[in-house]
């Protein structure tokens, strides 16, 4: 870490809630605590399941990382 606040340490982390607010957040019209949840968890199981990613050549990341798992084993 190169010190505080600098995004280019947490870049990954960083990209992920921007596409999290980008894509979920900003454009829901929540009403209530539990339907932020809901939403965010839903977001989450589509961004690592079901989602194809250009930076993994078009693969989801679960595959990627159950693959790299499997490797490693």
């Amino acid at each position: 870490m190169n010190g505080k606040g600098r995004t280019i340490d947490n870049i990954i982390i960083e990209r992920f809630f921007r596409t999290l607010k980008q894509s979920n957040i900003y454009i829901s019209d929540y009403q209530t605590i539990k339907e932020p949840k809901k939403g965010i968890k839903e977001y989450i199981y589509k961004y690592n399941f079901k989602r194809f990613h250009s930076s993994l050549n078009y693969q989801k990341p679960m595959n990627v990382y159950l693959d790299f798992i499997d490797k490693a084993a």
